[in-house]
């Protein structure tokens, strides 16, 4: 899958699957996007090739005080991803909505659903969990050995 920013300035392919795609209704990413919530797309670092210019890595706030990195097109300033510190540098949120076919990335998982806007109407089956969800049983053995290499591979690279 291959996506970008809205003037094309910044471009990526993605390798693979997505280890996990959580859409996020927490009040922070409501007044970040603009909207009902954030859908990422989570790949490690090394599964986002840039295709043309480097995304600026800006540095942000966050309501849990530890912050975040979201890379934005220096151009229009659109957000293509972000680091969060809980995962580090080794993996990437990449916004599903710059993906060239976002229909290929639906959610798996609804996290900070207690503050979801009340009008939002979930599937009856989706995943869904008040705050975040615990990784170890939400995440298949496969996708946590693919998070386990991606930190080591990073670590490597120091």
């Amino acid at each position: 899958m291959e996506g970008g920013c809205a003037c094309g300035h910044v471009r990526y392919r993605l390798t693979g699957r997505p280890m996990i795609v959580n859409a996020c209704h927490c009040t922070w990413c409501q007044r970040e996007t603009g909207t009902v919530h954030a859908l990422n797309a989570v790949y490690e670092f090394d599964r986002v090739e840039h295709l043309k210019a480097e995304p600026e890595i800006v540095d942000t706030p966050s309501a849990s005080g530890k912050g975040q990195r979201i890379a934005r097109c220096p151009l229009c300033k659109v957000a293509v991803w972000s680091n969060y510190p809980g995962a580090g540098p080794a993996l990437r949120f990449v916004r599903v909505g710059t993906m060239d076919d976002p229909g290929q990335c639906p959610p798996d998982a609804h996290i900070f659903t207690s503050t979801k806007q009340p009008w939002v109407t979930l599937p009856a089956d989706a995943k869904a969990y008040p705050e975040f969800y615990d990784i170890s049983k939400v995440w298949p053995a496969e996708v946590r050995e693919r998070g386990r290499a991606a930190r080591e591979r990073i670590a490597q690279k120091k």
